[in-house]
């Protein structure tokens, strides 16, 4: 079985920086992670490996430094990874990312089921996987809890509200992964060296057939009117008083300094 997993890195902290020009986030020297949900997809692709056989490829956009969460990929199962990373992908919204992407998996080839977190938690739009699907015209189910594969069937548990629906749906597809019931397991020493010994080869705009028309900030129909850092509420007045007639009488007098009664 031919698995690919696209995951991003996202950024660890809530110190969130916004580039006033382009209303986009500003990523350089801020720590980074691999987005939650991309973990949770990749260790579900990695079980269906060890189940079902076969290889787990890794993809991610981005720039440069988006290398060291795909050597975290490599460490903890999956067996190759490809940067998709350009100058021009810059400012690219989800429907240009997936664009993108889609471009860059038909370049690797055919496979049996891609796999995407169900959203990032930096920009939590639940965008790109769907429309990766749609670009590759492959069948999808989204928020997956567990997958199972027979033949050329794979059987989808899929979270809705309060309960659960199986699926049944052929190969290829596309999943996008809930936080699931197990957790995603943790590398060795010895996996880690040996990820970090790994080449991860870098596919560019010059490797793609390409509609530079749909790519980057001005390809994207996405447009960002505002952007800015919700401001931080002051802390409340607690009123804890010897009783409950004094601490009514208290609130009525921090109410009247305030002018709101």
């Amino acid at each position: 079985m031919n698995i690919l997993v696209c995951v991003k890195q996202v950024p660890d902290t809530t110190e969130i920086k916004i580039d006033p020009h382009s209303n986009t986030l500003i990523r350089t020297g801020v720590p980074s992670i691999l987005n939650p949900f991309d973990a949770y997809a990749l260790e579900m692709a990695v079980r269906l490996k060890e189940k079902n056989g076969g290889t787990v490829t890794a993809i991610s956009m981005g720039p440069e430094q988006a290398k060291n969460v795909l050597k975290e990929c490599l460490s903890v199962g999956a067996d190759q990874a490809f940067l998709v990373s350009d100058r021009i992908f810059g400012g690219s919204d989800t429907l240009a990312t997936s664009y993108i992407l889609s471009a860059a998996i038909c370049k690797l080839g055919e496979f049996d089921v891609i796999f995407c977190g169900k959203q990032a938690i930096d920009g939590d739009t639940a965008q790109v996987g769907p429309e990766l699907a749609e670009h590759l015209d492959i069948a999808q189910v989204t928020y997956v809890a567990e997958v199972e594969a027979t033949d050329r069937i794979l059987t989808v548990l899929r979270e809705i509200d309060e309960r659960y629906e199986k699926i049944e749906t052929q190969i290829p597809t596309l999943l996008t992964v809930n936080k699931t019931a197990f957790e995603p397991r943790y590398p060795t020493v010895k996996s880690k060296l040996t990820a970090n010994r790994t080449t991860i080869n870098t596919i560019t705009s010059a490797d793609l057939d390409l509609d530079l028309t749909r790519i980057g900030l001005k390809g994207s129909p996405t447009k960002v009117k505002k952007t800015f850092v919700p401001v931080q509420r002051k802390k409340g007045l607690r009123i804890m008083e010897n009783s409950g007639r004094q601490s009514a009488i208290r609130l009525v007098e921090v109410l009247l300094d305030a002018k709101i009664i």
